[in-house]
């Protein structure tokens, strides 16, 4: 019988299910007896979604694993996976590390979340600490979960994305150059940072343009930079413009991975980034993209200049970018069979 699990994370669902989402849980559906507890809106027999989330986890979670008769949990972050221990669900709570918990109130949203740092801190270690089992996305992860326990995490594999939209043979590059930057406009992205780098790379680079997709707190930031501004786009229209766009920009202060640096790879695009977080898991600097320091604004700015000032620069990251693409395109069913391995190492 397949093994059953509760899965619990903030992330926000709207059913019915997008097509990328719907691919994924079908997957796991062959590969575990699954429930999902999560924020969002809409009723279905496997999904229980509500509005608030944290304040109610430990309660909520219990009594879900034990109406569903769970064997395990697995937690979308390790502040999901502490409050769920405490709740006492009796089966045992597997965490996912996706990111450095530690920037969460210091990187993101408003300046009065900082105060809330050595709590929220001591939640999320003590999560990682105390879960049964620990998964990490990417190697920087991994070290996080190292560092904080004190031995690595039981398995490392990134969470499945579709890239369905991405995944055509890519364009070649556009006749003017024009760099792209996808991502919530947060402290965290080094928003800022960009707009200041665009203000010097614009004069020198005749004809280039800025564009950016993303909402968040530092919008205002980098709404008079751009060329372009778009506050959402459908994964196809981000392909589009990713296929419309020189290069990809990627500033920011940490990253758990980077999925959106796997989209630029799909479309044969280079990438200036910082040398950062899990950034450094996707990207050999010189190679698929150029990296700099995150708050080097002149590093970022050069970085800039000189690919979208050199075209066979810019082909050359991207060719190389594109050939490293098949060694992240994973696919759902391989998600889920990694899964109900991690599964099976805490309930066998």
């Amino acid at each position: 019988m397949k093994p059953r699990v509760l899965f619990v994370g903030p992330t926000r669902y709207e059913l019915p299910l997008s097509p990328g989402l719907q691919r994924k849980w079908e997957a796991i559906g062959e590969a575990l007896d699954y429930r999902v507890l999560a924020r969002g809106t809409g009723s279905e027999e496997r999904f229980e979604l509500h509005g608030d989330f944290y304040a109610r986890v430990p309660d909520r979670a219990r009594r879900a694993a034990r109406a569903f008769g769970a064997q395990a949990i697995v937690a979308e972050d390790p502040r999901t996976a502490a409050l769920a221990i405490v709740g006492r669900p009796g089966v045992p709570v597997i965490t996912e590390v996706h990111g450095n918990w530690r920037h969460s109130t210091r990187l993101y949203g408003s300046p009065a979340r900082k105060a809330l740092s050595p709590l929220v801190d001591a939640i999320d270690e003590w999560g990682v600490r105390h879960a049964a089992a620990v998964r990490a996305l990417s190697g920087y992860t991994a070290g996080l979960v190292e560092q904080t326990r004190g031995r690595p995490p039981d398995a490392v594999f990134p969470t499945y994305s579709d890239l369905s939209a991405f995944s055509v043979p890519p364009r070649p590059l556009p006749e003017q150059p024009a760099a792209l930057f996808v991502g919530v406009l947060e402290p965290y992205k080094n928003v800022e940072g960009l707009a200041e780098a665009w203000s010097k790379v614009a004069p020198r680079v005749p004809g280039a343009k800025l564009v950016v997709v993303g909402r968040g707190s530092q919008r205002a930031a980098i709404e008079g930079r751009a060329d372009e501004y778009f506050e959402r786009l459908t994964p196809e229209h981000v392909a589009a413009k990713l296929d419309e766009s020189t290069v990809l920009v990627l500033p920011s202060r940490y990253e758990g991975l980077g999925r959106v640096v796997i989209e630029a790879f799909a479309r044969g695009r280079g990438v200036v980034a910082s040398r950062a977080g899990g950034i450094l898991d996707l990207v050999d600097d010189g190679e698929q993209g150029l990296l700099v320091d995150p708050e080097d604004t002149d590093a970022l700015a050069e970085a800039l200049v000189q690919v979208l000032s050199d075209r066979a620069l810019a082909e050359r990251l991207g060719a190389a970018a594109h050939a490293c693409f098949p060694e992240w395109n994973q696919p759902p069913e391989q998600f889920a069979e990694r899964l109900r391995a991690l599964v099976g190492s805490v309930i066998n």
